[in-house]
């Protein structure tokens, strides 16, 4: 059931796009806007939905497959989009984007973070799921099972790898760069997922454990958004 759903919710988010794409040509502005949280809304909802599902036997095998299979289907289906305001900051640094127009796809990630959790907040609560039992009670799942240093360090290093590799494959063909990009981020969430949950997407944390923000802001944000955009900077500034 839950697969089915997210199915159904990337081909929703599909739609969506298309229509965006065709409705909004003369209004490129809102359609990035748009496109942005559309994009970022399918990532952060279909997270969320795993998220349950990552104590499924056997461990941690079922995860780290389903980890693997939605960042390739994401990636086919959400071409152009950035989903991380971490990669939105390198072409604002770089002079390639306005600060209006990156500001403004960092703007439409956080919304669609926090759309994205209140729908499934939704979903949940008409429990289709076996696995949606008790999720609305679940607080913050502190996903921090480490030191908030080691986890500010972890967090700061997977960033700087997935985004320097993200540089590094862009000549690569996109069809390979993909299972490429879901190969490395699946590695990482096998190493680092039991101690900081590898996220290393800001608008992505937050819609993961906005509880978590709530009762510890700053050593939440410390790790989950101020980590992630060093690494990028230092990538920026070093690479």
């Amino acid at each position: 059931t839950s697969l089915l759903l997210m199915a159904v919710l990337v081909g929703l988010v599909g739609l969506c796009r298309r229509l965006t794409r065709r409705r909004l040509r003369s209004h490129p502005l809102l359609g990035a806007f748009l496109l942005e949280m559309l994009s970022t809304f399918q990532i952060c909802a279909c997270t969320n939905e795993l998220c349950l599902l990552a104590n499924a036997e056997p461990r941690p095998h079922v995860g780290l497959t389903l980890t693997y299979g939605f960042t390739v289907l994401h990636g086919l289906s959400l071409p152009g989009s950035t989903c991380n305001p971490c990669g939105t900051l390198q072409p604002m640094w770089g002079g390639g984007t306005s600060v209006k127009v990156g500001g403004l796809k960092i703007g439409a990630q956080f919304a669609a973070a926090v759309l994205a959790r209140v729908f499934m907040h939704f979903l949940w609560s008409l429990e289709m799921a076996e696995a949606h039992l008790g999720a609305l009670s679940q607080g913050c799942g502190n996903p921090m099972q480490t030191t908030e240093m080691q986890a500010f360090c972890i967090e700061l290093l997977f960033s700087v790898v997935f985004q320097l590799t993200v540089l590094r494959a862009e000549s690569i063909n996109p069809k390979y760069k993909v299972h490429l990009l879901a190969v490395l981020i699946t590695m990482l969430v096998y190493a680092g997922g039991n101690l900081t949950g590898a996220i290393f997407n800001p608008a992505l944390a937050f819609s993961l454990h906005p509880n978590c923000f709530y009762d510890k802001f700053w050593s939440y944000s410390l790790v989950y958004w101020i980590a992630p955009s060093l690494g990028k900077f230092l990538i920026f500034y070093v690479f």
